[in-house]
């Protein structure tokens, strides 16, 4: 299966994402992560969050949703903006789904405030995609896979603390 993660800026969550799915799936699931109207550089923060959880940052890139060799099995958007975006026809047949997550890079305040949202997005991601790879991807049809993937976001999103409250 072939996920792609999208985010307008393709700078933070999109590319925690996409470097959590690789880290942690079997070698037949491959992700990728792109962005409407990318940035060209990822946030150095999340480089750091990525390091400190040991997942390999190599070869992350902020890039177009234009550049994606892959045609993705599916497609997950992590910010409101990229939710709204008209999608480019090569994802035509792709399954959609939506799992907004705030975006860290523009969290204020202090260094305790900035680090408590980038570490509850990297958190919020990873609950999914752990959810998301539980699941029997390979045998799941799918006509079932955007409910499941739903299902996955309202139940993570139940379990994250209030905005505010640290992870």
């Amino acid at each position: 299966m072939n996920v792609l993660f999208l985010c307008t800026g393709n700078t933070c969550r999109s590319i925690y994402a996409e470097a959590v799915f690789n880290y942690l799936t079997e070698t037949r699931h491959h992700a990728w992560s792109a962005g409407s109207h990318p940035v060209g550089e990822v946030n150095p923060l999340t480089l750091i969050w990525l390091e400190k959880l040991g997942v390999p940052t190599r070869g992350l890139a902020s890039k177009s949703w234009d550049d994606i060799e892959v045609t993705p099995d599916v497609v997950i958007t992590v910010c409101d903006d990229a939710a709204g975006d008209a999608c480019p026809l090569f994802l035509g047949k792709a399954v959609r789904v939506h799992w907004g997550v705030p975006d860290p890079s523009k969290a204020e305040g202090g260094e305790a405030e900035i680090e408590a949202a980038f570490a509850g997005a990297f958190n919020a991601l990873h609950r999914r995609i752990k959810a998301m790879l539980a699941l029997p991807l390979d045998e799941l049809p799918a006509d079932a896979l955007p409910q499941v993937l739903e299902e996955i976001h309202q139940h993570a999103s139940q379990e994250e603390p209030p905005k505010g409250d640290t992870p």
